[in-house]
């Protein structure tokens, strides 16, 4: 009679190596206490997901708040699925969110003493665990087809028993070691199962270091863990990656807390320690009163690159959700306004149980919070930098004038309450396009939004006279009592007061007079700082715009 040894030995036989080895070759870490070892492991499928970033952002900041190590592993064992150039294109949109890892898979190569960390690199370890728990009676060849399980789920499903490869249903766990070897030399294909000791009448628990207790029914689904193709399933190859990485801390959605009894059964199996588990909430929309997961195919704000397109700062979207990760966060920032989230003290304990909404409105207001607090100099390599790959006539036209264009940024921002126009880089070339004469121009010539109770001639006049009178390289006060002035010769109230008390006395009141100016320097009623407008556009681009309006009414 045959034994697992030998049936071991014929479908591994270029294996040589024990756990023992692995074990000695990925040590346990010497890290200071309470140090957590955290890993991201996001699948080479595509882009990257909100909700990834959400995760990855938890699971550094963990790993940074405890002076421990955070991981990037490449999970690229479902090679259907797999999207050549996304691995690489994951490490470098986290980079731009200043998340990188301390070691793991990196596209110029590995760093760290625990990889190869790229699952499809990792065979070896996973057939040399394999190989183990053959010899052991935990793992056995399956020779089904997808017709054999086709008619055994069919047989299930009339007999109303649980779905799944179990117990009786699992037509090949007891074929005995004989049967298997004369399959396997006969050529007929296989597949690796786990051999499941659980019982599904019976329940397992463990301790989510975010929700607590939970517990569910008992795994005795014999799950394949090697596939036909030589790689082997997530299941397993989590196992295995999270031990000799030495994983303190998985940290990943609430979709997987369903498989946790599985990963736990195997970690028992192996005699490991299991790490603990973390399951974050997923982040939701609302959908016609519905909630529902943010999808890749119905939602843009789904891929972290329309985020980077629209060109919102990176800071922005990670204190946002930072503030969906711990609800104490908001309340912190009031007194802290800064927003450096390195100075938060995260906490797994205060993370919500149930999905966030996405706010576009909440994350505008923190990108306008964060932008308005950027230093100028800061500030402008950042829209340049942007402007660079996503709107090249914005790049054109600050590049050509970096100082114009940072006097143009710093509108009202050196004070205690700064303006905040922008909530993204993607808002500032609209909203700045009349500090250039060319676009200026063209809202000139479609029409400028005069008040029209005012007749053109009265308009001309003012800002004729305007042009000649209006004072440079003054305070504000000073320069606004200049304005009065101009605008009490042409009978305009030097206050609203006396406007609302005298309105046939008077044209229009001060705040006419000066939106009349706004409107024809920067072709709209609403616009920053009129004072500081007029100090960057200077004398002569005033003069000129001046001019062309006066021509342009008295046609």
């Amino acid at each position: 009679m045959a034994t697992n040894q030998e049936l071991a030995e014929l479908l591994f036989p270029e294996v040589h190596g024990t756990i023992e080895e692995l074990e000695a070759k990925y040590p346990t870490r010497y890290l200071p206490e309470g140090a957590q070892v955290t890993r991201f492991a996001p699948s080479p499928t595509g882009f990257l997901h909100t909700g990834s970033l959400f995760t990855a952002l938890i699971t550094y900041t963990i790993a940074k708040s405890t002076h421990g190590v955070y991981i990037f592993r490449l999970e690229d064992t479902d090679t259907k699925r797999t999207v050549p150039g996304s691995g690489e294109q994951l490490v470098s949109q986290l980079k731009e969110f200043g998340i990188v890892a301390d070691e793991g898979y990196f596209p110029s190569g590995d760093k760290g003493e625990y990889g190869p960390y790229k699952q499809s690199e990792r065979r070896e370890i996973y057939k040399t665990v394999i190989k183990e728990l053959i010899k052991r009676g935990r793992a056995y060849p399956d020779f089904c087809t997808p017709e054999d399980l086709e008619a055994i789920r069919k047989a299930q499903e009339a007999q109303k028993a649980l779905p799944g490869y179990y117990g009786a249903w699992a037509r090949d766990r007891n074929l005995t070691v004989d049967e298997r070897i004369e399959k396997i030399k006969a050529g007929t294909p296989w597949v690796i199962r786990y051999r499941s000791n659980g019982d599904h009448d019976k329940k397992t628990s463990f301790v989510d270091a975010i929700r607590g207790k939970i517990e569910l029914q008992d795994n005795d689904q014999d799950l394949v863990i090697f596939k036909s193709d030589g790689l082997p399933t997530y299941h397993f190859a989590h196992v295995c990656d999270d031990h000799f990485m030495r994983t303190t801390l998985i940290t990943r959605g609430e979709e997987w807390i369903p498989s946790t009894p599985v990963h736990l059964d195997m970690f028992r199996a192996l005699g490991w320690e299991a790490p603990r588990y973390a399951h974050i909430p997923s982040i939701m929309k609302l959908d016609h009163g519905n909630k529902r997961k943010l999808s890749k195919r119905k939602d843009a704000e789904a891929a972290v690159s329309y985020f980077l397109d629209e060109g919102y700062p990176t800071e922005g979207l990670l204190v946002y959700l930072m503030s969906i990760a711990n609800s104490n966060f908001e309340e912190w920032c009031i007194s802290n306004k800064s927003y450096d989230r390195k100075s938060f003290t995260f906490s797994l304990e205060k993370m919500s149980l149930d999905g966030a909404l996405f706010d576009m409105g909440k994350l505008n207001y923190f990108s306008k919070e964060i932008i308005a607090r950027t230093p100028v100099k800061e500030l402008y390599e950042d829209v340049r930098a942007w402007a660079i790959g996503h709107d090249q006539a914005f790049f054109q036209k600050i590049d050509n004038n970096p100082e114009y264009f940072q006097k143009i940024l710093n509108i009202e921002r050196e004070r205690p309450n700064p303006r905040k126009d922008y909530a993204k880089y993607g808002d500032i070339a609209p909203l700045t396009a009349f500090f250039y004469y060319a676009e200026w121009k063209k809202m000139l010539e479609a029409g400028l939004p005069f008040n029209e109770k005012f007749d053109k001639s009265l308009i001309a006049s003012f800002l004729g006279d305007l042009k000649d009178k209006l004072l440079y390289g003054v305070d504000e006060s000073t320069w606004f009592n200049g304005l009065k002035e101009v605008g009490a010769a042409h009978k305009f109230a030097t206050s609203n007061k006396d406007y609302k008390a005298n309105p046939e006395s008077y044209v229009g009141s001060v705040s006419d007079a000066a939106e009349l100016l706004r409107v024809a320097l920067t072709g709209s009623k609403n616009s920053p700082n009129l004072h500081e407008v007029i100090e960057i556009l200077g004398r002569s681009e005033v003069s000129i715009r001046l001019d062309a309006i006066a021509a342009s009414l008295t046609k």
